[in-house]
């Protein structure tokens, strides 16, 4: 129940976190604003750790393979991605798009075993499952 919880939080917040960082950009430029929502987060992500974990760094030299340390890479990228297609389309198609990817995206990297993550087996019902959700997507945007 707790991880349910933490997805609905997770999207609600990836949402609002969306819309301000477009108006941001608003007033700056892309990379800045890029550049202060990464800035911002490592250091909440340093001050969290200073107070709750204190690991040692050193673990990251250890991450194998090498490649998974592209994750915050990948994170100025989703939020340049974000931040340009919420400007583009408003809210909430953006995120309908974007939560639509994540879907298939996901869903891909299970079934062919991605990345170390355990292959599932092919099911239809997951594959209706994400036409409903690009049903409600036209639906959604269907003009009278």
């Amino acid at each position: 129940m707790i991880g349910i919880f933490i997805a609905l939080l997770s999207g609600a917040l990836m949402s609002i976190q969306g819309v301000f960082n477009t108006e941001v950009t608003k007033n700056t430029s892309m990379w800045v604003s890029n550049s202060w929502v990464q800035f911002s987060a490592l250091v909440i992500c340093l001050v969290t750790w200073f107070f709750t974990d204190r690991t040692s760094f050193s673990g990251i030299l250890q991450i194998q393979p090498k490649y998974m340390l592209l994750g915050g890479v990948i994170g100025a990228f989703i939020t340049y991605t974000v931040i340009k297609s919420m400007a583009s389309l408003g809210p909430a198609q953006a995120v309908m798009l974007i939560v639509v990817a994540q879907l298939a995206v996901a869903y891909l990297i299970e079934l062919f075993g991605m990345f170390g993550v355990d292959k599932q087996p092919f099911a239809w019902r997951r594959v209706i499952g994400m036409a409903v959700c690009i049903g409600g997507i036209i639906l959604f945007k269907w003009e009278s």
